[in-house]
């Protein structure tokens, strides 16, 4: 039973570039920006290519993908000059992200539309981004801290455990707003 944990864990809860919580908590030195060319307007927010999302994971629907494109290039052109500011101190109703350079927000948010297969529509008031009357906002904070606590809390007290292995919203969701709809055919039958 041990060993197909740990190979559970070991071959699928490493998913590279999504996990939010050691993204979020890793300090990184400041890097100077790098100014555009002066006649160049600046770069359009650009979703990760393919090639760096997690594999499996369904597209985003055109009209989501490109809502989200814009959505992430607006916050982006808002924040420009504060990306290496504390994150609450540039966004309204911060709750899990406090501490993280607010230019990482964005691209986590980004991670986390692809990992459900969502707009930012989903969580959020396009109106009013800090609102808290959706509960699918509230849902995604509880989730972060239920992220946080299997990564900081279990998967370090687990004996011969990569060290590296981490959990993020793709281990469950996979692509899917609700994670039971990304796991339908990758369970075992119940024993009868």
């Amino acid at each position: 039973m041990r060993t197909a944990i740990l190979r559970f864990l070991a071959g699928s809860l490493v998913i590279a570039g999504l996990a939010a919580t050691p993204a979020l908590s890793v300090p990184q030195a400041a890097q100077p920006p790098t100014p555009p060319p002066a006649a160049a307007p600046p770069p359009a927010a650009q979703p990760a290519p393919a090639a760096q999302r997690p594999p499996g994971l369904p597209a985003l629907d055109p009209e989501t993908e490109t809502y989200n494109e814009r959505a992430l290039a607006e916050v982006q052109k808002a924040i420009a000059g504060k990306e290496n500011q504390p994150a609450e101190s540039v966004f309204k109703n911060i709750q899990s992200f406090k501490g993280a350079p607010a230019g990482r927000v964005p691209r986590v948010m980004d991670a986390f539309s692809h990992a459900l297969g969502v707009s930012c529509k989903k969580c959020h008031d396009a109106q009013n981004w800090g609102s808290d009357d959706k509960d699918e906002k509230k849902a995604a904070r509880g989730m972060v801290a239920m992220n946080k606590d299997i990564n900081e809390k279990y998967l370090k007290t687990i004996p011969g455990l990569d060290d590296k292995a981490v959990v993020s919203c793709t281990t469950c969701h996979r692509g899917h707003a609700n994670p039971n709809e990304g796991l339908q055919g990758s369970r075992p039958p119940s024993p009868k």
